[in-house]
């Protein structure tokens, strides 16, 4: 099945909205996506129909908000291929995921213990893990990319040691697209006794996760990313691991008997979620996916692959223009690149294409230290979704073509 995106666009809304009197043309789709009329039904729908507190009401409402919430927790198992449904912690996002990984293996891990993490990691994925170094006196290592961006897997091998605990890197870079093989690096950790975390934040939208097949400990991403809700994040990980992690936080929900002298504590998925959750981002995230599912994600991929390649050719053809990571061996969901003028930065690039209606991130996108390898400040990003288009990428050109004029 081909992609149709005139009629893909005409599900989202603000697709139709002006930005200085031009449509919108929205290539900002790594920093969130937006919202098709699935997704906004539904969470209105929540509210004016079954809005009611879970999983502590015997009245109806309450018995109905439970049922969808929990319904979502058990689409979102199928659509990773989790083995049990409470291996599906819901958070407010892929930030908080890492975090609660961070601090419940705390209590596993004593000085000298040793984290890698890698040179692409956005910083939600650096910082936590320098925040537990800090506390625990561990070693953070860091595997180091090529010229293309990919990563360098000897260097990789030769980080891993018998002390190696955690190797925690992203499945697709959001500063460069590049994808990376997070297959062998799983695999090669595991080898060496270590867990493993992954970041897909970028790649949940674009890319099939089986984590069964990945074998991964723990797979962390965001439903604002692939089309749901802001504020509303999924932890994957493990039983064996969730269960002998220390909870994140302490309230209700996940408790099973408090009193002054001790505290058990519920379940899972029960222990990780205290106090009220976003339910109904919770249960309008199970709309995402199924708006995903009824496209097929070989299809998104296909169209974005499609997306990715014209864009390369079309910007490869401007003068004094730089791509990063144009030739690493794998990349997707966007395409990261400078204007080569004097006294020009990203930014400068990004405020003219907004007065045309184009929008593009611009900066270090929070992945400071993959600039430093590159040695520039920050890149103009275009990151795509199933409803752009060739056309789209022609006004990106048209409007780099319209700063260059302006710039020089």
């Amino acid at each position: 099945m081909s992609i149709d995106t005139k009629h893909i666009q005409t599900q989202f809304p603000i697709l139709g909205e002006k930005v200085n009197n031009h449509t919108i043309v929205y290539l900002d789709n790594a920093a969130t996506t937006q919202k098709p009329n699935i997704v906004l039904d539904a969470e209105i729908n929540y509210y004016r129909t079954i809005n009611s507190n879970v999983h502590r009401g015997i009245h109806t409402l309450s018995q109905l908000a439970t049922m969808e919430m929990e319904e979502s927790r058990k689409v979102v198992q199928s659509f990773i291929n989790a083995k049990k449904d409470y291996e599906i912690i819901f958070t407010k996002g892929t930030t908080e995921g890492i975090n609660l990984v961070a601090s419940g293996l705390e209590r596993l891990l004593k000085a000298g213990d040793e984290i890698i993490i890698s040179q692409l990691e956005h910083h939600s994925n650096i910082v936590p893990w320098q925040l537990l170094a800090n506390r625990k006196d561990l070693i953070l290592k860091i595997i180091p990319v090529d010229e293309h961006g990919d990563l360098i897997l000897e260097d990789y091998k030769n980080l891993l040691t018998e002390k190696t605990k955690l190797v925690a890197v992203n499945h697709v870079s959001n500063a460069l697209g590049v994808v990376n093989p997070i297959e062998s690096i799983i695999q090669l950790a595991h080898q060496a006794g270590a867990y493993v975390l992954i970041d897909g934040a970028q790649s949940i939208p674009h890319l099939k996760v089986d984590v069964q097949e990945l074998d991964a400990d723990f797979y962390v991403f965001s439903a604002h990313k692939m089309y749901g809700p802001t504020g509303v994040g999924i932890l994957y990980g493990k039983e064996h691991l969730l269960e002998v992690m220390d909870p994140y936080q302490g309230g209700g929900e996940m408790i099973k008997e408090v009193t002054f002298e001790k505290t058990t504590f519920a379940e899972l998925p029960f222990k990780f979620e205290a106090g009220t959750p976003n339910i109904a981002g919770n249960i309008v995230l199970r709309k995402s996916i199924e708006f995903i599912q009824s496209l097929g994600l070989k299809n998104i991929q296909h169209h974005e692959d499609e997306l990715l390649k014209y864009a390369t050719q079309k910007l490869e053809e401007i003068e004094n223009l730089t791509i990063y990571s144009k030739n690493a061996k794998q990349r997707a969901g966007l395409i990261s690149f400078n204007l080569d003028i004097a006294n020009t930065n990203s930014s400068d690039v990004g405020f003219i294409l907004d007065k045309h209606g184009i929008a593009v991130r611009t900066g270090h996108h929070c992945a400071q230290p993959i600039m430093k390898r590159f040695e520039i400040p920050g890149t103009i990003r275009a990151s795509f979704a199933v409803y752009n288009t060739l056309e789209d990428i022609d006004l990106l050109v048209n409007g780099i073509q319209e700063a260059k004029k302006m710039l020089l």
